[in-house]
């Protein structure tokens, strides 16, 4: 193994190379580009596999497809309620660009599933890019390895099946990386200025994608640009400099256009969100399930990940310990992930989705500083025996469930076009600030609204009303549970779907409304 900056032998002085019986083929034989392929097509497939039924929709996805619909259109992304700023628009413009290559599609739900094709795409191409990286500092094999995690791991699969902004915004920050580890070098590749540029503009991408990766990507940089840690400062400030281009252009256009005051009041929001000082999502918001009980409900499909997050400041540490620039490097990112998840945790907006963004930085480092060794047999069977359970166990849990039917939303769709006229009046109850999965599904085709009372459902002419029932129990209800339960006594059930999502997904047939008792 050779060490990003060590000096290499000229070939004069290299041990003379004599004839002999033909080498086996070895694992660091095989190119680097054939273990990132593998990685990548075994990602690709793995959460191709049942795309549209191994998970329900997630109320995000049907928003951001929304907004991918009208970036495809031009402009700026909007919504039925107008221009969206609270995320800039980096992956609103790359659904845009799916769009026009395969076709819009009229059905909420076959263009989300479409996305989800997309996101698939994106992350392998994440798992080719950790391969290059790993395999560019550490080994190929370790490379493997660190692909083959990524590729099977429970909670990267679910959070890559979602058509969400994390799965774009870590592959343009291990983009980035890749492209600036050899300014780390002694010997720098050539034209190292360009290459700044170009790292800079992969990782203002991430930022142009889900902004507050600021913190994972323009950070690190600024802090290697005063410990004088990574490439030389001059190439670190060019590439600090490059990466806040994209959203600084983003920013002019939305000026330029006359948005700056509906801008300002959607980002100061989101940052109100981030910062903590407004808790209306995740799991410090009040009145949510507790983190550590959505951890345990999911320690038997995500145990590996759970365990290697655990190992973060393990990685760190190793991290640390090593003096050559590109681990200093590393380890400027490894550590805001860290503290940025850390804030989260204790006072900040923590979604669940948050923790990709600490699991691949922490994987890569893991995967450049985990020591193997060499003199023990035992101590060498045992890592080899734990890499196999890093990898069995994941694959196991995916055969278990990927069959299991998880796609309520559908089965829901096709009753109501068989059953319920277009254009009918639908209660909705799930929701709390903004509307809720339902209403981002079925908004094209019925009338809905959270009309709960006897006269609001005879105004509008309600006679259904639709429950996921999980999300009532667990506190995300626009209605408490207690009030659902009195909306449906007396209802006929029409239509019911148990799934992990959301438990009982429920279509109900309202009866008609009680008049109301006059004056005597």
């Amino acid at each position: 193994m050779t060490v990003p900056g060590a000096s290499v032998a000229p070939a004069a002085e290299r041990p003379e190379e004599r004839p002999g019986p033909a080498r086996r083929l070895s694992v660091e034989s095989v190119p680097t580009a054939a273990y990132a392929l593998v990685a990548a097509v075994l990602t690709v497939l793995l959460r191709l596999i049942q795309v549209g039924r191994a998970s329900d929709l997630f109320v995000d996805e049907l928003i951001y497809q929304e907004l991918g619909r009208s970036a495809e259109r031009g402009g700026f992304p909007s919504t039925s309620d107008g221009l969206f700023f609270l995320h800039p628009p980096g992956f609103f413009y790359l659904e845009a660009g799916w769009m026009r290559l395969f076709g819009e599609h009229q059905d909420v739900i076959a263009q989300v599933h479409s996305l989800r094709v997309l996101n698939a795409l994106l992350a392998g191409v994440t798992a080719a890019l950790v391969v290059f990286l790993v395999a560019r500092v550490r080994s190929r094999t370790a490379g493997l390895v660190a692909g083959l995690v990524f590729a099977l791991d429970q909670f990267c699969i679910r959070q890559n099946n979602w058509v969400l902004l994390e799965t774009a915004t870590m592959m343009w920050v291990i983009a980035g990386f890749l492209v600036l580890l050899p300014l780390c070098r002694a010997e720098p590749p050539g034209r190292p200025r360009l290459r700044a540029v170009a790292g800079g503009l992969l990782l203002g991408l991430a930022v142009l994608t889900k902004d507050h990766s600021a913190l994972i990507t323009v950070l690190p940089l600024l802090l290697a640009l005063a410990l004088g840690w990574g490439p030389p400062r001059r190439l670190t400030a060019l590439a600090a400099s490059a990466a806040v281009v994209p959203y600084t252009v983003y920013v002019t256009l939305v000026v330029g256009f006359g948005h700056w005051e509906s801008f300002w009041d959607q980002k100061t929001h989101g940052l109100d969100r981030l910062l903590g000082i407004v808790q209306e999502t995740g799991f410090n918001a009040p009145g949510r399930p507790s983190l550590a009980g959505r951890l345990t409900a999911e320690l038997p499909e995500f145990a590996i990940t759970y365990l290697l997050l655990l190992l973060t400041p393990v990685a760190l540490f190793l991290l640390l310990r090593r003096k050559e620039p590109v681990y200093r490097l590393l380890s400027l990112f490894e550590a805001c992930a860290i503290v940025t998840l850390a804030y989260a945790l204790g006072i900040g907006t923590l979604e669940e989705q948050a923790l990709y963004l600490l699991f691949v930085p922490n994987l890569v480092a893991l995967a450049v500083t985990v020591p193997v060794p060499r003199r023990s047999p035992a101590l060498r069977a045992g890592v080899v025996a734990g890499l196999v359970a890093v990898l069995a166990v994941p694959a196991g849990v995916y055969a278990r469930d990927r069959g299991t039917p998880d796609d309520g939303f559908v089965g829901m769709q096709a009753y109501l076009r068989q059953h319920v006229p277009a254009g009918s009046g639908i209660v909705t109850v799930d929701g709390q600030r903004t509307a809720g999965v339902t209403y981002w599904t079925f908004e094209d085709d019925y009338r809905l609204g959270h009309w709960v009372t006897p006269g609001e459902r005879a105004a509008h002419q309600a006679r259904y009303v639709i429950v996921p029932w999980k999300v009532i129990e667990e506190g995300y209800g626009r209605s408490p549970l207690s009030e659902v339960r009195d909306l449906i006594h007396g209802a006929r059930l029409l239509y019911a779907f148990q799934g992990p999502t959301y438990g009982t997904l429920a279509l109900y047939e309202l009866p008609p409304p009680q008049p109301t008792a006059g004056p005597r």
